[in-house]
């Protein structure tokens, strides 16, 4: 219930102040409490209340917002879903993510719920659905919620038994990242954890109710939900959502609504410093953060010239939430130093600190960082120390990256120790890919990786030795329809061998 907590304190202090504004909608803060207590009512009354797991299958828009509060309220966990996740994932994530309910955006027909990846038993009933095997967790009942064009499907399923043990918060908000091999996992997060990432990100940054912030990034991922729907309700900040990935447009809205506090990836930084009518932001003080992959030095510096501003290299996990941010916006290739109230450090693989310089696993410490996920995973143990992914006896978390601390204490990123990479932000599993790939038969073996484009970001590539004649066009048409959209390969080469 933090969630709806801080909204109700806001509410109280600052009734009549702007909360939430999307294109021509502005909420106040008392506006946004009596929206968010009417959905509540609905979603109680379809017997949605404490413990109950509700999927939110939504893009940045004011429901979104709307319904993570009202789940909130009803003391229910909150589990936002990529509006993209296919068939074959979403299936894999109700199998570790006990549902009872699922709310998602409208569909046309047949053809538009496929090519958005929307499965059949998620969307309004259709005169033929697509093919596929049926859905074990088909919904029992399908209802409109009032006054939108979203659609809940209510499920016959029960919260996951002893998931916490006593003594310990209920989960609160569950986030799904890609385990190593590329399935589902969800990061289940306690009020707890939530209040210890704001708490982080509000004394690290200084941001206060006078802020603005603008968030592009999905909320549905750990990283735009942290640095955009959390920092606005823990500090009473305006919240301006976008759902728009245009570069002229949140241009547009840095001018003209002064945002001051905005989180982006280097992607999207290097496509706004190529718009061409751009001048300095007047905006003082301003923190820009970047996060995702590492950030070019060259998007970095003409970011600064064109607009004025300096990007805040930032390192972010979905399990540990908030790690570390280079302060002063001048050394990108860095991570900086860590938040408040969080401990990083470079160690060997059974945690025995690293001397400056040398690179190693990176692990992390703090109140933020979430001790369960769904599956639970029984990683082998290991004769060279915890497992990645996981929290040793004295609470370190390893996170899998590798990286290096310099003699001022500043961290730079330099590599994986498994094959998890990010693209826009977004574990992928290079062995999924592969697998994916590998499946089609004209393909005999494969190889993916990834590549970093000034242009584009991160993006995965792959090589591939043919079994019989093929085009790129049909491998990657194989993979849209196997994978999600930032997994698939953007380029193919062929080659004889490996």
């Amino acid at each position: 219930m933090q969630l709806y907590q801080w909204l109700s304190s806001v509410a109280d202090d600052r009734g009549s102040a702007k909360a939430l504004v999307y294109r021509d909608t502005y909420l106040s803060w008392r506006g946004l409490l009596h929206r968010v207590d009417r959905r509540a009512q609905e979603l109680h009354a379809m017997g949605i209340g404490p413990g109950s797991w509700v999927g939110l299958m939504l893009g940045n828009v004011p429901d979104f917002v709307i319904l993570t509060l009202a789940v909130s309220k009803v003391e229910a966990v909150v589990v936002p879903l990529d509006p993209t996740t296919g068939n074959r994932e979403l299936e894999m994530i109700l199998e570790a993510a006990p549902l009872r309910a699922l709310v998602t955006r409208p569909r046309g027909g047949e053809g538009v719920q496929a090519a958005a990846g929307l499965p059949y038993y998620a969307a309004p009933p259709v005169a033929r659905p697509p093919a596929g095997p049926p859905s074990k967790f088909a919904p029992e009942i399908r209802r409109r919620l009032q006054g939108t064009l979203l659609s809940c499907n209510l499920y016959k399923r029960a919260p996951l038994a002893n998931l916490v043990d006593e003594g310990r918060d209920a989960p609160a908000v569950v986030q799904f990242t890609a385990s190593v091999g590329g399935d589902p996992k969800g990061v289940v997060k306690t009020a707890a954890n939530l209040g210890a990432a704001a708490q982080a990100i509000g004394k690290t940054l200084g941001v206060s109710h006078d802020h603005r912030v603008l968030c592009t990034m999905p909320l549905h991922t750990s990283y735009g939900f942290d640095f955009g729907l959390l920092v606005a309700l823990a500090n009473g900040t305006t919240l301006y959502l976008e759902d728009e990935v245009s570069p002229k447009r949140i241009a547009k809205l840095l001018r003209e609504h002064s945002v001051d506090f905005f989180a982006g990836n280097p992607a999207l930084f290097g496509s706004l410093v190529r718009v061409p009518t751009i001048k300095p932001l007047k905006t003082s003080g301003a923190r820009f953060l970047s996060s995702g992959s590492a950030l070019p030095a060259n998007i970095a510096e003409s970011f600064h010239e064109r607009f004025g501003v300096r990007l805040l290299s930032c390192y972010h996990g979905t399990q540990a939430g908030p790690l570390a941010i280079d302060r002063a916006g001048k050394d990108p290739e860095t991570v900086g130093k860590a938040f408040e109230g969080v401990e990083v450090r470079v160690a060997s693989a059974k945690g025995e600190r690293l001397p400056a310089g040398e690179v190693g696993p990176i692990w992390a410490k703090s109140k933020g960082l979430s001790m369960l996920t769904v599956p639970k995973i029984h990683l082998p143990k290991r004769d060279d120390g915890v497992p990645i992914g996981s929290v040793g006896t004295d609470g370190w978390y390893r996170t899998g990256d590798l990286g290096q601390v310099d003699k001022n204490g500043r961290l730079t990123i330099t590599g994986r120790e498994d094959d998890l990479v990010k693209v826009d932000g977004k574990r992928v599993a290079l062995g999924e890919v592969e697998g994916c790939l590998e499946a089609f038969p004209k393909i005999k073996a494969a190889q993916a990786r990834v590549i970093t484009d000034d242009l584009g970001g991160p993006m995965v590539v792959a090589r591939v030795v043919r079994a019989s004649m093929c085009r790129a066009e049909d491998i990657i048409d194989h993979c849209a329809r196997n994978l999600a959209p930032y997994k698939v390969p953007r380029q193919i080469e062929f080659c004889e061998s490996f």
